[in-house]
């Protein structure tokens, strides 16, 4: 079997998350930016990442949803500034899983990204985000390691669901 993990990234967060998950693959893998990947055939799985942006996936990774083909199996993981579990990485995987109906989401996982400081800032003065913005300061120093090994044991809860 041959796998992809594919990605978007900003600040590195994301780019954090996809190495762990393909360096945890016991099997025949690549890794390529989502801007990147012209033909997304031939694989047993794909891993999509990308940050999650205004609760949302963000626009440079909408042209890999209409490349899938029919069926594929894949597999979503986000980085985000919010609580882990929380409702916006929530709203936004599963925007991504719905942008993905013709293919086969074995699952999904999102772990906290640092948010930059610039950003957090612009939020800050806008009283409708100041909470987000406070949630997403204490984002700082993720992905950790636990993290990580959080990612790597998805990368293999995935692969063992596909049976390789």
């Amino acid at each position: 079997m041959k796998a992809l993990v594919t990605y978007c990234s900003r600040t590195g967060n994301t780019e954090k998350l996809a190495r762990a998950i393909y360096d945890a693959l016991p099997c025949e893998k690549e890794l390529i930016p989502i801007a990147d990947v012209k033909d997304a055939s031939g694989y047993g799985i794909i891993f999509v990442g990308f940050p999650v942006e205004a609760h949302s996936v963000p626009t440079e990774a909408l042209p890999l949803f209409k490349i899938l083909p029919a069926g594929q199996p894949i597999a979503l993981f986000c980085t985000h500034g919010a609580l882990r579990g929380g409702p916006l990485p929530k709203q936004a995987l599963e925007h991504a899983a719905s942008l993905a109906s013709r293919v086969k989401v074995l699952g999904t996982f999102g772990v906290r990204g640092q948010v930059s400081p610039r950003i957090i800032e612009i939020l800050q003065r806008s009283a409708e985000h100041q909470a987000w913005a406070e949630e997403a300061q204490s984002a700082c120093g993720h992905p950790d390691t636990a993290d990580l090994t959080d990612a790597r044991a998805f990368a293999l809860e995935m692969v063992a669901k596909i049976g390789h």
